[in-house]
C-alpha cells in the first residue's frame, strides 16, 4: 500500500494534459504522481505500469484500457467510465472511485484496500483474489461479480447488490439489512 506523503500535502498539483501524458508514456515515462488531469479520454489506452499515485482525474473515459500493474494509490477520479478496463494487479489502495463505472473490469489480484467504492458499478467485474480489506462498497452494484478468494475483512457492503455474485464470503465483512445477497435475499 502507498503511504500518504507529506510532499503530496504541501506541493500543489501539476496540471497535465492527457494527450501530453500519453506522448510522454509512449516515450517510456511512467511516473506521473500528484498530477491533475482535467479529462482523460482514452478508449483502449495502454497505460500498463503507469504511476498516478495521489493524482486527481476530473473525468476519466478509459473503457477497454489496460492499466495492469498501475500504481493508483490515493488516486481520485471524480467521474468516469472504466468499464471493461484491465486493472490486473493494479494498486488502488485508498483510491476514491465513488460512482465510477467499473462494470466487467478485470480487477484480479488488485489492491483496493481502504478504497472508496461507494455507488460504483462493479457488475460482472472480476475481483478474484483482490484485496478489498476495509474498502467502502456502500451502495455498489456487484451483480454477477466474481469475488472468489477476495479479501473482504472489514469491507463495508451496506446497501450493496451482490445478486448472482460468485464465491462471496461475507463472514468478516460489514453488511446491513439493505445488502442484497447473491441469492437475491436481503442480509439478515
Amino acid at each position: 500500500m502507498c503511504p500518504v506523503s507529506l510532499q503530496s500535502i504541501f506541493n500543489p498539483m501539476l496540471t497535465v494534459d492527457f494527450p501530453d501524458l500519453l506522448d510522454r508514456y509512449g516515450l517510456g515515462e511512467r511516473q506521473f504522481q500528484q498530477v491533475f488531469l482535467k479529462f482523460a479520454d482514452g478508449f483502449e489506452c495502454d497505460l500498463r505500469e503507469v504511476d498516478l499515485t495521489d493524482a486527481v482525474i476530473d473525468q476519466a473515459y478509459l473503457p477497454y484500457s489496460n492499466l495492469s500493474q498501475a500504481k493508483l494509490c490515493g488516486v481520485v477520479i471524480k467521474a468516469g467510465n472504466l468499464g471493461d478496463a484491465k486493472l490486473l494487479s493494479a494498486d488502488l489502495a485508498q483510491a476514491r472511485l465513488n460512482t465510477i463505472n467499473l462494470s466487467r473490469a478485470d480487477l484480479r489480484y488488485a489492491c483496493l484496500a481502504k478504497a472508496d467504492l461507494r455507488g460504483c458499478n462493479l457488475s460482472r467485474a472480476d475481483l478474484q483474489g483482490a484485496n478489498l480489506q476495509g474498502a467502502d462498497l456502500t451502495g455498489a452494484d456487484l451483480t454477477g461479480a466474481n469475488l472468489s478468494q477476495a479479501k473482504l475483512k472489514q469491507a463495508c457492503f451496506n446497501g450493496a447488490t451482490l445478486f448472482r455474485a460468485v464465491a462471496v464470503n461475507l463472514t468478516l465483512a460489514a453488511c446491513d439489512r439493505t445488502t442484497i445477497l447473491p441469492n437475491g435475499h436481503y442480509y439478515q
